[in-house]
């Protein structure tokens, strides 16, 4: 029996309570559980009383953590919480003032590991790896386990320390209906129309045929109207991140290597050594490639031809749930933090069962693409400490982090949120029993093939001042005001200026931004790897696997 010291009793009833009901299920035995407790009402003991504010975006996560965590955290540890949910854009406009100007606006921030390359040139983030070796000692879990974390490699800067700890994690894959597709009658059609079969689309040639066949042949389902594909195109910060989240990378617009293409990855900043060294083609980067000029024209075309008339005035947040509105039929970057919408019972993609009438399965990739690069984007919102907040106050914050994404209450809240960070969680015999109503989501996490989509990497050297000039230069390609290659040239010019600007101010050290000097485009499409020369064939034949052997090669790959 577990005897704790008198001056955690308080704290220990109410664990007790919390471990009893919330906390369950967890990968660790109740004893566990209470021994994890403990450790964090002992560690918490000089912040007793200290009010701490952290803030995070609002996914469903957020939301359990800030009304149902924070809360568990409070009456176990007396450390009170604030945790605010607000706009992605307004996070980042916040950490970047902080860093800026050194007053502390928050004690912690959750947002993404794409500000990795960030964090470790400005050494204004703490480095988790020091902190937690030197001054966050006392206050770091001695089982926080940081090799269970499944987006680990995400967060660590090219110097091998650790900058953020993910908090939640989710990756954007195609979606489609899978008993649209399995349907005897629509399988002959696409047949007889393609000459293949209708299946999960391996290349961007197979989506585009399958986005046109639902859209302008089948075109109505149930006597309802269907379409081939989602997406969004308002003038919005999610506008931005739809480009640098992936597109260019699963165009094939980048270089081999994971979790990013080395020396050229999917924003299409080269750098050599750790060093930036320039976006536009004529300085050795991809960004106003052929294949990044390839991915936005298809993106528009697409989204014009083949999407619902409202979703080019749509945001990320508007378009997310449209999918399980019954219409669509396939979806080529669909965000995985939206599978508690589309799971939920009397959803229109969801049968008498319960079960899914749609899958998840690997995005396909555009004709740049080879073996070895990445695939597709994969969001890490992860805990950052800035060295500018108090101390005293960066500790507390610190315990609240540990105690969220804990092994004590994680399993749960994966459960909740489904955008798992641990390895043992999604191996966890819950999910096991959960995953026929996931329609694939515990099978992609459990796959070898995960490891294929990632974020940002460490190529951006200021992510908040580049990131910016993506929203306004795919949206002049959306409306029409410039061509997609204006478009491109127009970007590759602006992150060439900012990474100028970053050598000449010299405040990023030795892996600070040393821009290459211009060339003439044809010297760097001569060299290997990206930037790429423009393809004579940009729509080779389309290309689809059937899904119920892809699950099975996933699981025989995961037994070997």
């Amino acid at each position: 029996m577990l005897v704790f010291p008198a001056l955690s009793q308080a704290g220990m009833e109410e664990a007790r309570s919390w471990v009893a009901d919330e906390f369950q299920p967890s990968t660790l035995s109740k004893a566990d559980q209470l021994k994890e407790m403990e450790w964090f009402i002992k560690a918490a003991e000089p912040f007793k009383g200290m009010e701490i504010k952290v803030v995070s975006g609002s996914i469903i996560t957020h939301q359990y953590e800030s009304r149902v965590l924070a809360k568990a955290f409070t009456e176990i540890t007396g450390i009170k919480v604030r945790h605010e949910l607000i706009g992605k854009g307004d996070i980042i406009e916040t950490l970047q003032a902080q860093m800026q100007s050194g007053n502390s606006s928050y004690d912690a921030y959750i947002y993404d590991s794409d500000l990795i390359g960030t964090l470790f040139r400005y050494q204004q983030a703490v480095p988790l790896t020091d902190w937690m070796n030197a001054e966050g000692q006392s206050v770091t879990n001695p089982m926080l386990d940081l090799d269970d974390f499944i987006g680990i490699s995400f967060s660590t800067g090219p110097d091998g320390k650790l900058y953020q700890i993910p908090d939640q994690q989710y990756a954007n894959l195609y979606w489609f209906r899978y008993d649209w597709f399995t349907d005897p009658e629509l399988k002959a059609r696409f047949q007889s129309e393609y000459g293949y079969d209708l299946g999960v689309p391996v290349n961007w040639s197979a989506y585009e045929d399958i986005a046109e066949f639902f859209t302008s042949k089948v075109k109505e389902i149930d006597g309802k109207p269907v379409y081939g594909h989602m997406d969004y195109g308002k003038k919005d910060p999610s506008l931005g991140w739809r480009f640098t989240d992936g597109w260019l990378s699963m165009a094939g617009a980048g270089d081999k290597g994971l979790p990013n293409g080395v020396p050229v990855a999917g924003w299409g900043i080269r750098v050599e050594g750790c060093s930036p060294v320039g976006s536009s083609v004529a300085r050795g980067g991809a960004t106003n490639s052929p294949a990044a000029v390839y991915a936005l024209s298809t993106y528009i075309d697409w989204l014009q031809k083949y999407a619902p008339p409202e979703a080019a005035a749509m945001t990320f947040s508007e378009a997310g749930p449209v999918p399980a509105q019954g219409a669509v039929a396939q979806q080529i970057f669909w965000n995985t933090a939206f599978t508690t919408d589309m799971a939920r019972p009397g959803s229109q993609v969801v049968d008498e069962e319960g079960k899914p009438k749609w899958r998840l399965a690997p995005s396909p990739h555009g004709p740049y693409w080879q073996e070895g690069m990445k695939l597709g984007y994969q969001d890490a919102g992860s805990w950052t400490l800035l060295d500018s907040t108090p101390v005293d106050r960066r500790k507390a914050a610190w315990l609240y982090a540990q105690f969220v994404i804990s092994k004590s209450v994680s399993l749960k809240k994966a459960h909740v949120g489904l955008t798992p960070i641990r390895e043992s969680d999604i191996r966890d015999k819950s999910f096991t029993m959960r995953a026929p109503k996931l329609g694939g989501l515990v099978e992609f996490y459990r796959s070898p093939d995960r490891v294929q989509w990632t974020p940002s990497g460490s190529n951006v050297p200021d992510y908040p001042k580049l990131a910016q000039l993506w929203r306004q230069n795919v949206a002049d390609a959306v409306s029409g005001d410039k061509s997609a290659q204006e478009a491109m040239d127009s970007l590759a010019r602006q992150q060439d200026k900012v990474l100028a600007d970053l050598e000449d101010g010299a405040v990023q050290g030795e892996c600070g931004s040393k821009l290459n000097q211009e060339q003439d485009p044809s010297y760097w499409f001569s060299q290997p790897g990206s930037p790429k020369p423009k393809l004579e064939n940009e729509k080779p034949q389309g290309i689809t696997v059937d899904y119920d052997e892809l699950v099975k090669s996933w699981t025989a790959a995961v037994k070997q």
